[in-house]
């Protein structure tokens, strides 16, 4: 299965999200509690993605556009040889 490009994700989004949740907690301990949970319960998720980052997306892009080219010179070669065949026959 392929893995699908996922935009920049920086982990500082999952902290501000358990932040912002918990303070809607009345106390200070029930809030440090939904935050570790919280955080936890959605690297977890995030980690079960079939995601990549940008960069080895951006990477694994370079690196076909470079085999692509190769694969377009080799054809050309290819041909070219192939032609050079046929009129010697």
């Amino acid at each position: 299965m392929a893995k699908i490009p996922f935009p920049p994700f920086k982990p500082e989004i999952i902290s501000d999200l358990a932040e912002q949740t918990s303070k809607l907690l009345p106390n200070e301990k029930s809030r440090e509690e939904l935050h570790r949970s919280l955080q936890l319960m959605v690297q977890g998720t995030l980690s079960k993605l079939d995601i990549v980052t940008r960069e080895e997306f951006d990477a694994q892009t370079a690196v076909l556009q470079k085999t692509r080219a190769k694969v377009e010179q080799l054809e050309q070669q290819l041909d070219a040889l192939i032609a050079q065949l046929n009129k010697k026959q």
